[in-house]
């Protein structure tokens, strides 16, 4: 019986080879096979496979280009902190206040400026746990009925603050744990999350709309073919879905040349595959 069937098989080719010879157009065979860690290969089993005129890849990349998301300085912009935060912000690579390690970008200059830093320097040292810190002397209501005064007392902290700043770079350690409330990092995360979920779900639509060439699904044997394409450049995909095998999930966007009269084959494996749990693209 098994005879029978390669012999069927094998008629089937030579037909298909013969119709594409008289039409000028080729053929596609493929295999797909995933190798869990320390075990053998696995067909990859009924399971679809698209051919399309352009890159998976590619077509995400055009979905994030068609759905871009704000630019970070059109991000910081729309920010509720200080015009000096976000002058801040613009000069450096950084979003994550809160991370460890942010008073290594921090200048003395840079906490006196910008209200939200010397808020967090002046909370990080409260409670006389700082020895010798300078202590401001003026009062918001000299604001209003001294200013003269109360211009002259703040340009006296800030300059003896500076100073002590400078001489005790320390201090600065622990300011990102007071920077929760400013901190924007949270904000702009959920805006790329969200991008990315619509991108993976909008590509896979674009793909099999504007650029869907053929489908092709496997056999038990992890076995496929496409006849009647006209030669060119195409690309053997699994769009967003993931061949699994034990503990291994791959992804497959492969490009093949199809030439008039001739079948193409190709064997999908995990060499010419993406790791689905690290893959970037959607």
């Amino acid at each position: 019986m098994a005879t029978l069937a390669v012999l069927l098989g094998s008629l089937f080719l030579s037909a298909s080879s013969l119709a594409q010879t008289a039409s000028g157009t080729g053929g596609l065979q493929l295999t797909a096979k995933v190798t869990p860690t320390a075990a053998r290969p696995e067909p990859v089993r009924q399971f679809t496979f698209y051919i399309l005129s352009k890159s998976y890849a590619d077509v995400s990349h055009e979905v994030e280009a068609g759905d871009a998301i704000p630019s970070r300085d059109k991000f910081i912009d729309d920010l509720k902190v200080s015009p000096e935060l976000k002058e801040w912000l613009k000069a450096h690579e950084i979003l994550d206040l809160t991370m460890p390690g942010l008073d290594k970008a921090l200048k003395a200059d840079d906490v006196l400026h910008v209200p939200e830093f010397l808020l967090a320097y002046q909370r990080s040292n409260s409670g006389g746990v700082t020895s010798g810190i300078p202590k401001p002397k003026y009062k918001d209501a000299d604001k209003t009925d001294h200013p003269e005064k109360y211009e002259k007392q703040k340009e006296e902290y800030y300059s003896a603050l500076r100073k002590f700043i400078r001489m005790h770079p320390e201090t600065m350690s622990g300011m990102e744990l007071e920077m929760d409330a400013a901190n924007p990092q949270r904000t702009w995360a959920k805006i790329e999350s969200e991008h990315k979920k619509h991108v993976q779900h909008l590509a896979p639509d674009v793909a099999q709309t504007k650029y869907l060439v053929a489908k092709a699904d496997t056999d038990l044997d992890g076995r496929a073919g496409v006849s009647g394409l006209p030669p060119g450049s195409y690309w053997v995909s699994s769009l967003n879905l993931d061949a699994n095998a034990g503990d291994t999930r791959v992804r497959w966007d492969v490009p093949v040349a199809i030439q008039p009269g001739q079948t193409t084959r190709v064997e999908l494996n995990n060499l010419n595959a993406t790791d689905a749990r690290g893959a970037s693209a959607p």
